[in-house]
């Protein structure tokens, strides 16, 4: 609500300061919520505990769940009643039945976001705001971890890469990327010159990335930037700033390059870069590595309905499955895993349409588009299922699919192309 005039009931009506008050403080909650996503170095993290309150009070303030966004319920629901139908399958009942609550309440996140949405998308800028700082905040301590610049900075690496405030750097990494990619689109949009001090948050970003050593950010980050690019490209209808946007592709590509360059001649970084940018490590193409377990994974779970039950996969191999979809089958049962990549589908296929309507959160939804895509086909590679940031993104990505079925931002007069929807 704001200080501006409406009707009811043919009457003029002024919304109060105390609806203003109302607005800020639930803004200032959403905000924390983005904020607090960065944190998960130790289980449970405040993140979910603030969201477990957070999703209530809303709900009981009158947050809508509505049809529009019914087919993310529905597939959640089915996903997370796999996973209750396999926990007796498991040895250890006690972490089994934990883990299915973690993901049941990472379903209700994803919920939360998308009535979020939903109901005001205007909320976008509050979600990027507290997102982009939290991660340029982690970014910062991973690298400090990283380059040992205070005493116990250790703690925030593992096996020698930037871990930030996740218990992993192939978390830690992907994590980074939606902000990086929000602040590269505003430059494509923007005046660089105008917008110089964005460059210092994108390179703390870019770096900390790089400093993860993670293959799987590294993959991300760079499908993400290209799809951003290219719909930067398609969408732009004017040659003069189709023209600015290939310069500042090939400027992008310099200045990255610069930084990579100054990072690699540092020979610790160097050292770790070698072995960490083979395309194939030993654990991967091993006797049971992960490829093996792949396909070896995949056979077994058509000899359980209903899954090995969670957490269970490392007691018939080596480590654990490092893809989601083949998680789906074995901790969700057949059900579970089916309905994961019927959701996956079904919200990627939503989403399309969108990225070529003029709205205020058009860039928005290119970025978490693009991020989404990236980070579905990581999860080829890397088991996604427990990442707060993966169920944030299904929980985004349907608030702007109910957001444009309930016509929300079509008579705004946004002239379309990339120099549209300014944030």
């Amino acid at each position: 609500m704001s200080l501006a005039a409406g009707h009811y009931g043919g009457a003029p009506m002024v919304r109060t300061p105390v609806g203003l008050t109302a607005r800020g403080l639930g803004n200032g909650a959403l905000w924390l919520a983005a904020f607090l996503s960065g944190f998960v170095i130790e289980e449970p993290a405040p993140y979910e505990l603030y969201m477990a309150l957070l999703s209530v009070v809303w709900l009981a303030c009158g947050l809508k769940l509505r049809r529009e966004f019914g087919p993310l319920i529905i597939c959640l629901m089915l996903y997370v009643a796999g996973g209750v139908a396999s926990i007796p399958m498991a040895k250890e009942m006690g972490d089994a039945i934990m883990y299915i609550a973690v993901s049941g309440f990472l379903a209700i996140t994803a919920i939360f976001y998308a009535a979020i949405l939903a109901d005001d998308p205007g909320r976008y800028k509050v979600i990027q705001n507290g997102y982009t700082i939290s991660a340029v905040l982690v970014a910062t301590i991973g690298i400090a971890g990283y380059f040992k610049l205070f005493p116990g900075a250790e703690y925030f690496t593992l096996y020698e890469r930037a871990r930030g405030t996740f218990q992993d750097p192939n978390v830690f990494g992907p994590f980074l990327v939606l902000p990086t990619v929000l602040l590269i689109h505003k430059l494509l949009r923007e005046s660089v010159l105008r917008n110089l001090l964005l460059l210092v948050p994108l390179a703390i970003l870019l770096l900390a990335v790089f400093l993860s050593f993670s293959r799987g950010a590294w993959g991300v980050l760079l499908a993400s930037v290209l799809l951003v690019y290219f719909l930067a490209l398609v969408t732009e209808q004017s040659p003069r700033r189709r023209a600015r946007l290939v310069f500042l592709g090939v400027l992008g590509v310099l200045a990255f390059a610069a930084l990579i360059g100054a990072a690699l001649s540092i020979e610790t970084v160097s050292d770790m870069f070698a072995e960490r940018a083979k395309l194939v490590q030993e654990y991967d193409g091993a006797r049971l590595g992960r490829f093996a377990r792949y396909s070896l994974g995949f056979q077994l779970v058509m000899e359980h309905p209903l899954g090995l039950g969670p957490l269970e996969f490392n007691k018939y191999f080596p480590e654990d499955e490092h893809n989601v979809y083949l998680k789906g089958y074995t901790t969700y049962g057949w059900l579970g895993g089916t309905v994961y990549i019927f959701m996956a589908l079904w919200t990627l296929c939503s989403l399309v349409p969108l990225l070529f309507k003029s709205r205020p959160w058009t860039a928005f939804t290119h970025c978490v588009f693009a991020v989404f895509t990236a980070h579905l086909i990581l999860s080829v590679i890397i088991d996604t299922d427990h990442w707060r940031h993966m169920y944030m993104l299904y929980g985004l990505a349907w608030g702007l699919i109910a957001a444009e079925k309930l016509g929300k931002g079509r008579s705004k007069g946004i002239p379309f192309g990339v120099g549209s929807a300014r944030s």
